[in-house]
């Protein structure tokens, strides 16, 4: 335990330097100046502070004051030793935050039993803290991991999802992508855009319900049968909805939404503007620019600015305004991200090739 020490005069710092040498597992920090203290600030570590009041320059009071300036010494317990037992001095000493005093001349028995004290406070208030931190890691810890099970899951039911159709599973992780830099150029928080990432690959989860004559169908959906595939995002959203996890909930209301327009003629629930959730909102700009750029079995794949020409006529009817301002910011990011996957999908391509000519020969 360290105990700062603070008195202008020799002989009270040599008999209070003596006096802390008494204490158990107490180490003396003598200072015969408060200039002297304020210049080894804020390296200066010490448990309690015990300061003369009446000094030149700076008063005890004063000199406490531009100690606790330093967040480190905030709590630090502080003793005033004082020779005036006027109630003004020692009102002023507990305005400053002072534990204790000390009457001079020192008497060594009562600076025994009173400074004793102080030092098992302070390191009870030490085990406290000490106790706190480790708490505090261990919450950390088992959230983390908690995170990683949640993280687990949600792609192990990606991967579920696209099992009929490997393209689903690379289109529901570009629009992770470009979703979260959506949200990062949107302005939302690191937590909530890493999230978002984590929860869009889920937003068409509900597909698993759909048949086969309708999910694989190459060419256009009847209206009978676009109208069937509409329920994916009411189902998906019950899926997930359930679940007392904050990551899957929040997919689930990607889910129910990502498909409601600005305008309140989407679906399933033709909500209109702000009442569309901001995560569905992002997502529906992501999920329609991957649709797009992408070929499908009823069309080519549109080119990088066509899309997003057709992207920004559509903000304030289909899509947030603020939400395309957003994706207009991040067209670097993903272009990048479209440009990479295609690379991706290139590489896995060839090595298929060559896997297949190393079998025949």
């Amino acid at each position: 335990m360290r105990i700062l020490l603070v008195d202008d005069n020799s002989t009270n710092l040599k008999l209070l330097t003596k006096l802390v040498g008494k204490l158990d597992n107490c180490e003396a920090l003598p200072f015969a100046s408060p200039d002297a203290v304020l210049s080894a600030l804020p390296e200066l570590d010490f448990d309690i502070a015990i300061i003369d009041y009446q000094m030149p320059v700076y008063n005890g009071v004063e000199l406490y004051t531009e100690i606790v300036r330093f967040d480190k010494y905030a709590e630090v317990p502080v003793i005033f030793v004082t020779a005036d037992k006027d109630m003004t001095t020692r009102m002023a000493a507990l305005n400053a935050g002072a534990i204790d005093f000390l009457t001079k001349p020192v008497n060594p028995v009562e600076f025994q039993a009173r400074v004793q004290n102080i030092v098992s406070l302070a390191r009870a208030r030490r085990q406290l803290a000490d106790q706190a931190e480790w708490l505090r890691r261990e919450v950390e810890r088992a959230v983390g991991e908690l995170r990683e099970r949640e993280q687990e899951i949600i792609h192990r039911l990606t991967l579920a999802a696209g099992y009929k159709d490997p393209e689903t599973a690379r289109h529901t992780l570009r629009v992770a992508s470009y979703s979260e830099a959506i949200a990062i150029e949107l302005g939302l928080s690191q937590q909530l855009c890493h999230d978002i990432r984590l929860a869009a690959p889920m937003h068409d989860i509900g597909k698993v319900a759909m048949p086969d004559t309708v999910l694989l169908k190459q060419g256009r959906l009847t209206e009978a049968e676009y109208r069937q595939m509409q329920a994916h995002a009411e189902i998906g959203s019950d899926i997930l909805g359930r679940s007392h996890s904050s990551l899957l909930q929040l997919a689930s209301e990607i889910a129910a939404s990502h498909h409601e327009r600005w305008d309140g003629q989407g679906y399933p629930n033709r909500l209109v503007g702000t009442a569309i959730p901001i995560s569905g909102r992002i997502v529906c700009i992501a999920d329609n620019f991957d649709a797009l750029t992408t070929e499908r079995p009823y069309k080519p794949a549109w080119s990088f600015e066509r899309t997003v020409e057709h992207i920004l006529g559509r903000a304030g009817t289909q899509f947030d305004p603020d939400c395309v301002a957003a994706f207009e910011r991040a067209l670097p990011r993903i272009q990048a991200i479209m440009e990479q996957d295609r690379r991706e999908q290139a590489e896995e391509a060839e090595k298929t090739v060559v896997s297949a000519n190393e079998r025949v020969a």
